[in-house]
C-alpha cells in the first residue's frame, strides 16, 4: 500500500549503524576504517549498476551514429560502411546489456568481453579515419576519440569487478 524510496545514503547509512551495533569494541579497534562486508555490497552494486549504465550509452551512442551514417536524421554524413560496423558494434553492446539482466554472476566479464569487441571496432573506425579510408569529419573524429576513452573506462571498471560476488 505504501511505497517507501530508499537511496544509496539509507542503505550505507543502514549498513553502517548495522555494524556498528553488532559490534564490539575490540573488533572496532581491530578492523579500523575498513568498511564491513555490507557496505562492500553496496559498492559493488553500485558498480554493477554503473556498468549496465555505461553499456546503455555506448550502444546508444553507436545506434544514434548509426542512423546519423544511414542519413536518417542528419544528412551529409551518409557512410555505408561506417553504418554497418556501428550497427554492428550497437547491437552487440545490447546483447551484453540484455546478458547482463540474464546472467548477473557474469555481469563483469559480459561487459569486459563486449566492451573489448567495441573498442577493436571503433580503433579499426580510427584507423579507416587516419587513412582516409573511413568518414574524415570533425564530429566522427571527435566521436570516435570520446567513445575510445568511455570504452576504456568501461573495460577498466568490469575488469576490476570480474569474479566479485555482487548481486
Amino acid at each position: 500500500m505504501f511505497e517507501r524510496t530508499v537511496t544509496w545514503s539509507h542503505l550505507e547509512r543502514l549498513a553502517m549503524e548495522t555494524s556498528d551495533a553488532g559490534a564490539s569494541e575490540t573488533s572496532k579497534k581491530r578492523d579500523g576504517d575498513r568498511p564491513d562486508r555490507r557496505t562492500q555490497a553496496v559498492d559493488r552494486i553500485t558498480a554493477r549498476e554503473a556498468i549496465r549504465v555505461l553499456l546503455g550509452i555506448e550502444a546508444a551512442s553507436f545506434l544514434l551514429a548509426a542512423t546519423i551514417h544511414a542519413g536518417v536524421l542528419v544528412g551529409g554524413y551518409e557512410h555505408s560502411e561506417a553504418m554497418i560496423a556501428e550497427s554492428v558494434i550497437g547491437t552487440v553492446l545490447v546483447a551484453g546489456l540484455a546478458a547482463t539482466w540474464l546472467r548477473p554472476r557474469s555481469t563483469f566479464t559480459v561487459a569486459a568481453g563486449v566492451q573489448t569487441f567495441a573498442l577493436l571496432g571503433t580503433l579499426v573506425g580510427l584507423w579507416t579515419i587516419i587513412v582516409g579510408v573511413g568518414p574524415r569529419t570533425v564530429p566522427d573524429v571527435v566521436y570516435h576519440v570520446v567513445i575510445v576513452i568511455v570504452l576504456a573506462v568501461g573495460i577498466r571498471t568490469a575488469w576490476r569487478n570480474r569474479g566479485t560476488n555482487a548481486f
